[in-house]
């Protein structure tokens, strides 16, 4: 049936709105997290140093709001923008107005300028990063046009965190802050501020001046016969700490403090010895890492102690929140005194673990009463947990689980997902850290609420946190390169509906927002993006081939002939086979510009008979961590991948054939971990010298040994020592195992470096 005249002309300019919408929407901004509604509107905006932004005078979140995204604006465009109180014409506007959930907002940007619309300050706030991360698409400085957009959005949990321990080790006031601008460009709120563990105690409390004079300083540990470390440390003022609470608010985050107990408590015990239950502490233990034995006593005094230390806190962060940890606190020196053994018998309970839950609910009961709440990690379910408690669960999702069925709110935290100590890749440019492969895109798997949750209990779920232990990540610079880009993924699953996101979409905004943040003075990991090759080499050959991967999945690209790679450079599609020597170039391309993480190697035949620790296997995954050397004091050191428990490394496919000798880069380090009695499970052979030996052997760790390396040269060095040793002769190429054999752990041994040498 034919269309009447005027339904034809109305399809017609259907056909003509989306033709014109079409361009409009490829220019849609690429936001992170991802909005709830992000929609083309007619128009465009042009922002210089001319365009005012408005905000109410009487409006002081508005105001704010304003003065943060005009700070951002400085710093990464170099504009600087004036708030007026009112102005006409286009302009970027602050409006108070009901948008409905907390911290909701709605964007509108078109030929009339732009304005960012919310019932709250913090919705204003995020109404305004949206609108900076539309004029920050790329590194461009100045003047920038936005074609027209709108934007609704709200989050999806209220509780969107990172945790940073300061007490393995100390961070400066002003890292603290600019971590806190990077939570804010990616709308978290909640910075979980890890204060006091058996390391340090960094909070200053006036009435307890050892908890810092003691015990916020130490010296690392090192292996016997080392040079000592210069001392390390440091602790927050009150002074900084109110400017670092004050600072975190005008940016829309909640620092919750954790003052940990009734386990973690060294460092108090350290200072103030009658906080604990008598036993000695030996000379060094605050620079172990591990899950120490030494817990608070419970008598009155250490309470009117624990009391008048929380009340400092309170007294200093406004959070509704006090984290007072509660984990991994083991009762042997519970069990053995006779004081807490009394203790446990006066108060009618059943064992260690209900004393436990009475110490929780006495300082629960002490916040409560000064209008806080109480909140720890999952351990503190195990006994009668305070009826308001609030759970960090990090041994996987069950404590979020459990608690919610017993109508607690939980926060998920699991480790190892959300434990950003984790190492994000394996590779030389990795820094130390524990060595469990947590990548970016496991990351942004995690799924927060549990399937086998009711609605009713899903509503106990507040949000989600990551978390960064520092035993191993000793400098500031490496503290920001684990945490991103990974907190973007934790912000993204924390504000956005699980519905309509994926990975590659993910990938798409997150490579923007690096881009971005790097003006506000990060560097963040290039691990997701990093060209990875793997060589598929036979001794002898005059060829290799070449395999190139990246853990984002983005194209790459490559040259062979030691020209620079471009996006006009050869597509990488399959392992590609090349005479050596060759020069490789390579990155990963991302809408035809390179991505951080590119690559340069020579590569030659000597060059595939080496490897790094970092490209060898452990035998086993007990404890796998990538550790520091202990030396020198200033200057690089080297990391030694190693498993604690039981050191012994795999090169898989090596190329023996041909080889005469193996050459091993070794260090040793302390064994400086509170493991309990599971040390008594660390096994080695028996040395045949003094100073023991490397052992190679050929087809696996129970093949035939194949090279000796006596330690003898390495003993009494505590930089790295080559040593060489002959290779009984193979063929071809075969896994090679190596152990080192010893009287006990102390100290431990572990490779840089291995190379066969023809």
């Amino acid at each position: 049936m034919p269309m009447p005249s005027f339904d034809r002309l109305r399809w017609l300019c259907a056909l003509l709105l989306a033709a014109s919408a079409s361009p409009a929407a490829a220019q849609l901004p690429r936001l992170l997290p991802l909005p709830a509604e992000l929609a083309v509107a007619p128009g465009s905006f042009a922002i210089g140093a001319a365009t005012p932004l408005v905000a109410e005078a009487g409006d002081a979140g508005a105001r704010n709001a304003a003065l943060r995204f005009a700070e951002l604006v400085r710093q990464t465009r170099g504009l600087e923008l004036r708030l007026v109180s009112a102005a006409k014409g286009p302009a970027i506007r602050f409006r108070r107005a009901a948008t409905g959930d907390a911290e909701s907002y709605r964007l509108e940007v078109g030929s009339q300028g732009a304005t960012i619309t919310a019932g709250d300050d913090s919705g204003l706030l995020y109404g305004g990063v949206t609108l900076w991360q539309a004029m920050t698409q790329d590194a461009g400085r100045g003047a920038v046009r936005l074609d027209g957009f709108t934007v609704r959005d709200a989050p999806r949990f209220h509780w969107r965190g990172l945790m940073l321990d300061s007490a393995r080790h100390f961070q400066s006031p002003d890292y603290v802050r600019k971590l806190i601008d990077w939570m804010e460009a990616n709308k978290l709120n909640t910075l979980h501020w890890h204060l006091v563990d058996d390391q340090g105690w960094r909070i200053e409390i006036p009435k307890y001046p050892k908890l810092t004079r003691i015990s916020g300083w130490r010296h690392p540990a090192t292996a016997p016969g080392a040079p000592q470390l210069p001392q390390v440390g440091g602790f927050y003022t009150h002074d900084q700490i109110r400017a670092i609470v004050a600072y975190a608010a005008e940016r829309g985050i909640t620092i919750v403090p954790e003052i940990e107990m009734p386990g973690h408590a060294l460092a108090a015990i350290r200072a103030y010895p009658e906080l604990g239950t008598g036993t000695p502490i030996p000379p060094g233990t605050e620079s172990d890492w591990g899950v120490f034995p030494w817990l608070y006593n419970v008598e009155d005094g250490t309470f009117a102690f624990l009391e008048n230390v929380l009340g400092e806190v309170m007294a200093l962060f406004p959070s509704r929140y006090i984290h007072v940890g509660g984990d991994e606190a083991v009762k042997d020196q519970w069990k053995a005194s006779p004081a807490i053994q009394a203790k446990i018998k006066a108060l009618g309970l059943k064992d260690e673990t209900a004393l436990q839950a009475w110490f929780m609910h006495r300082i629960g009961e002490y916040l409560s009463k000064h209008g806080r709440r109480l909140i720890g990690w999952d351990e503190i379910l195990e006994g009668d947990v305070p009826p308001d408690a609030t759970i960090t669960s990090w041994r996987g999702v069950e404590g979020a689980i459990t608690a919610a069925k017993a109508g607690h709110d939980a926060v998920l935290s699991p480790a190892p997902t959300l434990y950003l100590n984790n190492r994000q890749a394996f590779g030389d440019a990795e820094p130390p850290s524990h060595g469990g492969l947590v990548d970016l895109r496991t990351v942004y798997a995690f799924e927060p609420v549990p399937t086998d949750m009711t609605a009713e209990q899903r509503k106990h779920i507040l949000g989600l946190q990551a978390n960064l232990w520092t035993e191993h990540i000793r400098t500031e610079q490496r503290a920001a390169w684990m945490t991103f880009p990974r907190a973007s993924a934790v912000a993204e699953t924390g504000w956005s509906a699980a519905q309509g996101r994926s990975f590659d979409g993910f990938v798409d905004r997150l490579l923007p927002q690096i881009e971005r943040m790097r003006g506000l003075g990060l560097t963040a990991a290039s691990s997701a993006f990093a060209v990875r090759p793997s060589y598929d080499y036979a001794p002898g050959s005059d060829t290799v081939t070449v395999t190139l991967d990246n853990q984002a999945g983005l194209e790459m690209r490559y040259t062979t002939d030691g020209s620079a790679v471009t996006a006009t450079s050869p597509v990488y599609s399959k392992p590609i086979a090349v005479r050596l020597p060759v020069e490789l170039k390579a990155a990963s391309f991302h809408r035809g510009t390179a991505a951080p993480g590119a690559i340069a190697q020579r590569i030659t035949p000597q060059s595939l008979r080496w490897r790094s620790d970092e490209t060898l296997k452990t035998c086993t995954s007990r404890v796998v961590l990538a550790l520091e050397d202990d030396y020198p004091a200033t200057g690089k050191r080297a990391t030694f991948v190693t498993d604690i428990f039981n050191p012994c490394w795999l090169w898989e496919k090596a190329p023996v054939g041909g080889a005469k000798q193996i050459a091993l880069s070794v260090g040793q380090i302390p064994f400086n971990f509170q493991v309990g009695k599971d040390v008594e499970g660390i096994k080695f052979a028996p040395p045949a010298t003094p100073q023991g030996e490397f052992e190679v052997r050929a087809g696996g760790c129970e093949g035939p040994r194949v090279a000796v390396l006596p330690l003898a040269p390495a003993a009494g060095n505590p930089g790295i020592t080559r040593l060489v040793a002959p290779l009984a002769r193979r063929l071809g190429n075969e896994t090679l195992c190596i152990t080192y054999t010893a009287k006990g752990v102390e100290p431990m041994w572990a490779i840089d470096a291995v190379e066969l040498v023809p």
